[in-house]
């Protein structure tokens, strides 16, 4: 297993642990056939989790279903009522992150959680009537946009070569893939600066 799987694995399993009410904006953990735009079996070991606590999904259309429907950009939540939050796969696609981080700083608890993913070297995927593409992040963007959080871990995806990989036809074939990901190692690319994107792991 990759160090960024098991960090996503290691955080999320720790949200669900630790906190009762987990907020999924956008419904990137992809847990729910009922109530998600896509489905991913992959991550079926959470949705095991959800169900043991009050899990809800957030989305800006009603089309897929969410509990909430509601804009990241402007949450209709109270102050200081979330004890977590997912965040996978959305600042890219709104027009203010900042504003969004201000949002999600705003409605969690003290102590509360949130998880984040954005991408840097990722492909244009924009979806028609349902958002844009608008964004990507740098290690040092996603510091200055959470930069009131009390807490911040930073976990990069995919070597330099991999990253590279991904972006070409051959990205679509996995036996490529693998052997980009052993010279990632080979070279001591793993740690470059050049990955296709950040899980982000923050503390209010």
């Amino acid at each position: 297993m990759s160090k960024w799987d098991r960090f996503f694995n290691d955080k999320i399993r720790r949200i669900f642990i630790e906190k009762r009410r987990v907020l999924d904006i956008g419904g990137g953990l992809r847990i729910s056939k009922e109530r998600g735009n896509r489905y991913n079996q992959k991550n079926a070991w959470i949705a095991e989790l959800a169900n043991a606590s009050n899990y809800k999904i957030l989305d800006t259309v009603e089309t897929y279903h969410p509990d909430i429907v509601g804009d990241i950009q402007n949450l209709p939540l109270k102050d200081n009522s979330q004890e977590a939050i997912i965040c996978s796969s959305v600042l890219t696609h709104v027009e203010n992150p900042h504003r969004a981080s201000e949002e999600m700083h705003r409605v969690l608890k003290s102590g509360g959680y949130c998880f984040v993913y954005v991408p840097f070297l990722y492909y244009y995927h924009a979806e028609e009537g349902y958002y844009k593409d608008y964004w990507r992040f740098t290690e040092d963007s996603i510091r200055h946009i959470f930069k009131k959080f009390s807490s911040i871990e930073i976990q990069k995806l995919h070597g330099a070569t991999e990253t590279w990989l991904k972006l070409s036809p051959l990205g679509r074939f996995s036996i490529f893939l693998f052997l980009a990901r052993v010279a990632d190692i080979m070279l001591r690319k793993t740690n470059s600066k050049q990955t296709s994107g950040f899980y982000v792991f923050l503390v209010k």
